[in-house]
């Protein structure tokens, strides 16, 4: 009983103690379990569900020449080799991003970390034409470049770039909360006890932000192996050369191919899932080592 009531209810009022535990802002478990279970089914799992029904209405024969064919296999190789090569690329720039925006002060500070967060907002088909016009060949990087054989822009250097340029917050913002969170004192325990800067750097703070580094990366991948809108305009949609593969399944939807396009989405949906897999395997594996070291 809270002291206002106490005093209200007078001095010889008898005072029940109150549970702490029973007073929750949620209801209980199973009603909330249930609306939990109803949102995902109804945002996640039925339209997944859809789309594997969808696919098992071919024959194997026709699902496994619907996946297989050679430009489809070339936009999978491109489609995940620079989603790749995005996200690892985030991982280095990312990281470095993150630690400026953490350990240092400088004019301008707040604006640039606005900034990173651009990409979230900005339509990604405007993010694609404003990519392009600066690597095309007329345009304003792309002119000073192209006499030297360097080309940026419709190829596959332009998906990569438009990937990076989509996936960069993923990472900055997952590795910026565990830097501030860091402890200072165990780094300055460490340079007290002669450790060099990349000692530093390698024993003390990598083991604390590598479980937000590949949280950051497998954001980063699987946002860029979905991507649409940014690439469309930079990469030239070369078949065999810079197609990716949702521009494929948007090929066959507008051939009204509906099942073949359920069927080359359902295989990148099924490689997605393995690859999220391996990276959460390797995030939970590390947390076991970080915490039989910590022992």
């Amino acid at each position: 009983m809270s002291a206002a009531a106490s005093a209200l209810a007078g001095p010889g009022a008898p005072t029940t103690p109150v549970r702490r535990g029973s007073a929750r802002v949620l209801p209980g478990f199973n009603l909330t379990l249930g609306y939990t279970l109803l949102y995902l089914s109804l945002i996640v799992l039925i339209p997944l569900s859809a789309l594997l029904f969808k696919t098992f209405t071919l024959t194997w024969a026709d699902f496994w020449a619907a996946v297989s064919s050679p430009r489809v296999v070339a936009s999978y190789k491109l489609t995940f080799g620079a989603s790749l090569a995005a996200a690892l690329v985030n991982v280095v720039f990312g990281l470095l991003v993150a630690w400026v925006l953490v350990r240092y002060t400088f004019p301008g500070k707040k604006i640039v970390d606005a900034m990173v967060d651009l990409p979230f907002a900005l339509p990604t088909a405007v993010a694609g034409i404003s990519l392009t016009a600066l690597l095309a060949g007329n345009g304003w990087i792309g002119r000073w470049l192209e006499p030297y054989g360097i080309q940026l822009a419709f190829n596959r250097n332009g998906v990569v770039i438009a990937l990076i340029f989509v996936t960069l917050p993923f990472v900055v913002r997952t590795v910026q909360p565990v830097l501030e969170d860091a402890e200072r004192e165990l780094e300055e325990a460490a340079t007290c006890l002669g450790a060099t800067r990349w000692q530093t750097f390698s024993r003390v703070i990598l083991p604390t932000i590598l479980p937000a580094l590949l949280t950051g990366f497998a954001l980063a991948f699987a946002r860029a192996v979905g991507e649409y809108g940014s690439v469309v305009f930079i990469a030239g949609n070369i078949p065999m050369v810079s197609e990716i593969t949702p521009l494929i399944i948007i090929g066959r939807l507008e051939q009204y191919d509906y099942a073949g396009a359920t069927a080359v989405a359902s295989v990148m949906l099924g490689i997605s899932f393995v690859l999220l897999l391996i990276i959460n395997g390797l995030q939970a594996w590390q947390r076991q080592r970080a915490a039989g070291n910590s022992q």
